[in-house]
């Protein structure tokens, strides 16, 4: 009988779940054993996991767990170095050379591990299977349009802050934005989940969106259209042969651009397509001011579905449990994928 733990988060301003209690009965229904972790941050409560009459766990016990169980959580281990024995379903961000994830594959490699990375889990073309991009454009066009307001008061952005829901959120940036005129923004990646959930929270606000996909960034650049939008919101992962957007040049370049919202978040890889900043923001200063005169703050926070931690987790949680129902074989499909992915890179380390 397949064993999948969903642990607890353990990060920081992280309450999403990858799975729902309505999930976990489908998955004992299938017949899996399902333990889950008490959490006391957690936007789902215990009581409807507890209801399912799954195994209820303490929190951040999954170090202890059966060695064939299956660690089921969303963002990052604690960096405490130690090696990794299980099977572990997670964002690693480990196969763009980003230091941190170099250093969770020797980990997996001393411990004899495996992971199956969430950002890798496609379909037979390349899809991937779920994510939590409509919500992160969204967060993340939200933060971006804090930035600025905060910019138009002659401040740089204070601390954010989780949602209780999608009104709450826009509530709160009609009254920030009230005695402003708009901003215009440029998304690239619009057609995309991502690019999807930033257009749709800048237009519920009034905000002109000049929308860019693959067609309008097929030449590789420049682009100074991007320069001449208060507001670029970079909704595309970084990836070999991604043209640049945001040229070092930038900060001294005549520009109308003022907040870079670096939504997919990737600053540390070499293909990034934002030259203009080396290191994520988060939660508590979400603007890394780059610029003076005329200002220049990019906000680049890697948790932004967290904002509205319940929606993303629901929507998120919808789309992989088909995937889950299939843990039974992972040999094959897009856990198989995974597998063959994973021991390519850990090859490398």
């Amino acid at each position: 009988m397949t064993h999948i733990w969903v642990r607890a988060e353990q990060r920081p301003n992280e309450e999403r779940v990858g799975i729902t209690p309505q999930g976990v009965a489908d998955m004992l229904a299938a017949g899996f054993q399902v333990t889950v972790e008490e959490s006391s941050v957690r936007a789902i409560g215990i009581d409807g996991y507890r209801a399912t009459g799954c195994a209820i766990a303490a929190e951040n016990s999954w170090p202890s767990a059966p060695h064939d169980a299956l660690i089921f959580g969303l963002k990052e281990l604690p960096d405490d170095g130690t090696p990794l024995p299980h099977r572990h379903i997670l964002f690693g961000h480990a196969y763009k050379g980003q230091p941190d994830g170099q250093t969770l594959l020797r980990r997996f490699k001393a411990g004899g591990g495996t992971l199956y990375d969430i950002e890798y889990l496609v379909d037979e073309d390349g899809r991937r299977v779920a994510a939590f991009g409509y919500w992160a454009g969204y967060a993340g066009a939200a933060v971006a349009l804090k930035c600025w307001a905060a910019q138009q008061r002659g401040q740089i952005a204070g601390p954010v802050a989780k949602y209780t829901g999608k009104q709450a959120l826009l509530a709160d940036l009609h009254a920030e934005l009230a005695t402003y005129r708009r901003p215009r923004a440029l998304v690239i990646g619009a057609l995309g989940r991502v690019g999807t959930g930033a257009s749709d929270l800048c237009e519920a606000l009034g905000i002109a969106v000049t929308k860019w996909d693959m067609a309008e960034t097929a030449h590789g650049g420049p682009f100074p259209e991007v320069l001449a939008h208060e507001i670029f919101l970079n909704c595309i992962l970084a990836r070999p042969g991604c043209p640049v957007f945001v040229p070092k040049t930038a900060l001294i370049d005549p520009r109308a651009l003022t907040v870079i919202g670096d939504i997919a978040c990737d600053p540390t890889s070499a293909f990034s397509p934002i030259k203009v900043y080396d290191r994520a923001t988060d939660w508590a200063a979400p603007a890394l001011r780059v610029a003076e005169n005329p200002v220049l703050d990019v906000t680049a926070i890697d948790n932004l579905p967290s904002l509205l931690p319940v929606e993303s987790s629901e929507d998120f949680a919808g789309l992989l449990l088909p995937s889950l129902l299939t843990l039974n074989d992972l040999t094959k499909g897009v856990w198989g994928r995974a597998k063959t992915l994973f021991d390519t890179h850990s090859a490398k380390v």
